[in-house]
């Protein structure tokens, strides 16, 4: 497992990972994607993302991390200081 080093790679697993494990089309996912209106994915969606991700993070995910998550920007900007560096 290569690490993440930058915002770019860590969308590009998010998207990795929304393609392979949820079924998306690859042209859907885009940083300004809305996760619920414009992907369909709901809460235990957003869970299973995190469990996918989780490898690559070494800080602590707290739940209220995440209320204000609404697109993929928004998954990276909160996972990204979390990566192991």
């Amino acid at each position: 497992m290569t690490a993440i080093k930058t915002t770019e790679e860590l969308f590009a697993k998010i998207k990795e990972v929304l393609v392979a494990e949820f079924a998306l089309e690859a042209d859907a996912v885009r940083p300004e994607s809305l996760l619920m209106e414009d992907l369909g994915l709901d809460s235990i969606d957003a869970v299973d993302l995190i469990v996918k991700l989780k490898p690559y993070i070494s800080g602590k995910l707290g739940p209220e991390l995440f209320k204000q998550v609404r697109t993929i920007q928004d998954v990276v900007e909160v996972i990204f200081p979390l990566l192991e560096q």
